[in-house]
């Protein structure tokens, strides 16, 4: 009897160790490599700004980063940048923090950063996100543990910054009978929400729909008072 022959006929492709990449798999593959080097660029870039000691980018690294975008350091996209990594301490921004939001605006350089700063501002502006930003801006400025509320000095400069593009009648007003009255120290977040409400709800400077015997914190009961006596 005849051995079979153990070898495979001359120009038989050997399906074990073939290997036929689909033109898919060769995009992943160029798509993951690029994302990877797009990752090295956003920690190169942190690292340029980052404090060594603290392994953060620190309040003298942020000021860098605004002079090289050529951006003050007080301007309101500042915090929408922070709102956008979802930075958890004031001043301070963690490479997490980092990743975070300069892949979501597909940022990689300091040009690139600036460039998006104006898409990113409407965003911010949408409806569905203001409010939440908003909030944010609130939490951001609590610097210490278990720090609830902010002094009125600072709550003024917050809502001339975050709200007052937005409703600058209603803030003016409001920021002017914060200074002059002298029953809060202080504003906790359900005051810090009840205004943005309050810009949201009620006809100003007439007070038509405004009911003090819903739940507004007393705060906008006695601002709407003051409101009306100096109308009169």
């Amino acid at each position: 009897m005849m051995r079979r022959s153990a070898s495979k006929k001359a120009g038989q492709p050997n399906s074990t160790n073939s290997i036929n990449f689909s033109p898919s798999d060769l995009f992943r593959t160029a798509s993951s490599r690029a994302s990877s080097k797009e990752m090295e660029r956003i920690d190169n870039l942190f690292h340029s700004y980052a404090n060594r000691s603290l392994g953060m980018i620190d309040p003298e690294g942020i000021e860098t980063l605004c002079s090289d975008m050529e951006v003050d350091h007080t301007d309101v996209r500042i915090l929408m940048l922070a709102w956008k990594m979802k930075a958890e301490k004031q001043g301070y921004f963690t490479l997490e923090e980092w990743r975070r939001g300069m892949k979501a605006l597909r940022a990689d350089t300091v040009s690139k950063l600036r460039k998006a700063l104006p898409e990113l501002e409407k965003e911010v502006k949408r409806p569905s996100n203001f409010e939440d930003f908003y909030s944010y801006s609130f939490c951001y400025c609590l610097t210490e543990e278990k720090q609830k509320s902010i002094d009125i000095e600072s709550i003024c400069q917050l809502l001339d910054l975050v709200l007052g593009s937005h409703f600058r009648a209603q803030v003016d007003y409001f920021i002017e009978y914060l200074k002059i009255q002298s029953d809060y120290k202080v504003i906790n977040m359900d005051q810090w929400m009840g205004f943005f409400r309050f810009c949201n709800e009620i006809s100003f400077p007439d007070f038509s729909n405004y009911n003090p015997d819903l739940a507004w914190p007393l705060i906008l009961d006695n601002f709407v008072e003051w409101m009306q006596s100096k109308q009169t």
